[in-house]
């Protein structure tokens, strides 16, 4: 094989590589700020229950309102409590 060859094949894999890159970047990105939403919505559900005994108002700690609080923010915060208020 000449050096050519080798630079030729090195080349398409360099590209390719760059190319798998560019694919799984944009979904990692998503998941990565997806579960950073959800870590900062399980500390606000956390601290809610700490203070719960002087608010008043407790949710439950489940992977469900984390998903909520933390992609809502602050209005899925108010929902979950609304829709305790409702159904209770």
């Amino acid at each position: 094989m000449s050096i050519v060859e080798k630079a030729a094949v090195g080349l398409v894999i360099a590209l390719g590589a760059v190319t798998c890159l560019r694919l799984i970047s944009a979904p990692l990105k998503l998941a990565l700020r997806v579960l950073g939403n959800a870590a900062v919505g399980f500390a606000a559900l956390w601290l809610l229950q700490r203070t719960a005994h002087y608010t008043g108002i407790t949710l439950g700690l489940n992977l469900f309102n984390t998903l909520t609080v933390g992609v809502l923010g602050l209005p899925g915060l108010g929902l979950l409590v609304l829709l305790q208020w409702v159904l209770t």
